[in-house]
């Protein structure tokens, strides 16, 4: 083995560790929103515009610096007993290899305290927020930077060789994007799985408050993934099969198909805008760009009429929705959007749904030729490339081939229009109707 790199999810706070690098307690990863009360006090106390300005990103319980304000909040005693936050990427790189190790990715992704310009910690913003940068690993390097070898105790924690290089690694959402092949200025890729993430490429035309940037897992001195996406997409289909998808689940194990291809054809009937019905997606809050985790999802505009086809098309399309708001955003500050999206995970499976996306979002919509292996191949890459095994990052294309576009209708894309326009309205005149229901759910009941 020529060497290990290891991608891994966005782990927020990082897994906390005391003096002897033992954890403390487990990572508070992106998915928790526990740090609302952290947010308000920074909203309140610290001057966003400079945070905005130094980070390239904005205040919410999704960043990983607002869930350790947390546990410096609500766990003092754990808090006291830290010396270190690492990512998960990052602590496992520490067993195999004994050093403490931050690769740029998933620095800038703690939002906070991470200089994106200067690719350094900021003091003031440590200074500002009252976390003490001596709790950041002090090596931040490159994610393709070897940053040790495997040790002793790493091999027999593992049974890798001992000497074995390992790199630095980073956050799996832009290592899966660039498995798929995206490294080049306006290369921009879906992730479509139990959520999405919708990230592009580029050498810092903008910022926006709205979406999340961090420096790139490849170049990162001059190129910045920048993404944004909702926290459901497809997990509102799995959702659907799971509670109303009953006769489709036991009609699927009866013809021995997938009950999802059975809900595709029954939503392929339904027209584009499934006859005035409209869903919002936020069945677990919403990410960038409205950062609202007291957002709930909603169908509107049901009748007798609408049978399960139209509820099932409906979330179909409001996912699609979602990726059109977030790569608005995108447009808005001036990123340079490249003419095709590519979008993998498991909504590339479905035909009829990248249809629905390509029509939305007015661009053609490819998707990988086989399944990816998804971040796993970047950091393969990587490996290559500190070996010496591989010339150059642009050898990515070769090891993956894509599906011929799926090319928008302009009949169909004109009427998505109207309906998108509607779907936007409809957040900004329900959204605090369901802050107040979010906040009813949360009362105790006798």
């Amino acid at each position: 083995m020529a060497g290990v790199c290891i991608s891994s999810l966005y782990g927020g706070s990082g897994v906390p560790v005391d003096e002897k690098m033992e954890p403390v307690r487990p990572c508070i990863i992106w998915m928790d929103r526990r740090a609302t009360d952290e947010v308000k006090w920074v909203k309140e106390n610290v001057d966003l515009d400079r945070l905005f300005k130094i980070t390239g990103n904005w205040v919410d319980s999704y960043f990983g610096y607002t869930k350790i304000l947390w546990i410096k909040d609500k766990e003092p005693r754990l808090w006291r007993k830290t010396a270190l936050f690492l990512p998960p990427n990052s602590y496992i790189n520490f067993r195999l290899t004994g050093e403490a190790v931050i690769d740029h990715s998933s620095a800038g992704n703690l939002g906070g305290l991470y200089d994106i310009r200067t690719h350094t910690w900021s003091e003031e913003m440590a200074q500002a927020l009252g976390i003490p940068l001596e709790l950041m690993p002090q090596r931040l390097v490159p994610s393709g930077e070897v940053i040790g070898e495997v040790t002793e105790e790493g091999a027999r924690l593992t049974g890798l060789a001992p000497g074995t290089s390992v790199l630095a690694g980073g956050v799996d959402a832009p290592m899966a994007t660039l498995a798929a092949g995206a490294l080049s200025r306006g290369d921009n890729v879906a992730m479509m799985g139990t959520s999405t993430c919708w990230g592009i490429v580029h050498t810092g035309e903008g910022f926006a408050k709205e979406l999340v940037s961090m420096p790139h897992v490849v170049e990162a001195e001059e190129k910045v993934y920048t993404w944004g996406g909702s926290a459901t997409s497809g997990a509102l289909a799995r959702w659907f099969r799971d509670e109303l998808g009953r006769w489709e689940v036991e009609e699927a194990r009866r013809l021995g198909r997938d009950p999802f291809q059975l809900l595709d054809e029954a939503a392929a009937k339904v027209p584009p805008g499934c006859q005035g019905l409209v869903a919002l997606p936020y069945f677990m809050g919403e990410r960038a760009p409205l950062w609202d985790p007291q957002a709930r999802g909603a169908w509107v505009g049901l009748t007798l009429s609408h049978t399960k086809g139209h509820l099932f098309r409906a979330l179909l399309e409001a996912a699609a929705f979602a990726l059109r708001h977030a790569m608005e955003a995108g447009e808005e500050i001036g990123l340079p959007i490249g003419d095709e999206t590519l979008v993998v995970g498991g909504v590339a499976k479905s035909r009829l749904w990248l249809s629905i996306l390509a029509d939305v979002v007015g661009r053609p919509i490819r998707t990988l030729a086989t399944e990816g292996i998804g971040a796993p191949l970047a950091d393969a890459l990587l490996v290559g490339l500190a070996t010496g095994l591989v010339d150059r990052h642009e050898r990515i294309r070769d090891w993956v081939s894509y599906t011929d576009p799926i090319v928008p209708d302009s009949e169909r894309q004109a009427l998505y229009d109207r309906y998108y326009a509607r779907y936007r309205r409809l957040y900004d005149v329900l959204r605090d109707e369901l802050h107040a229901l979010a906040e009813l759910s949360q009362e105790k009941t006798r």
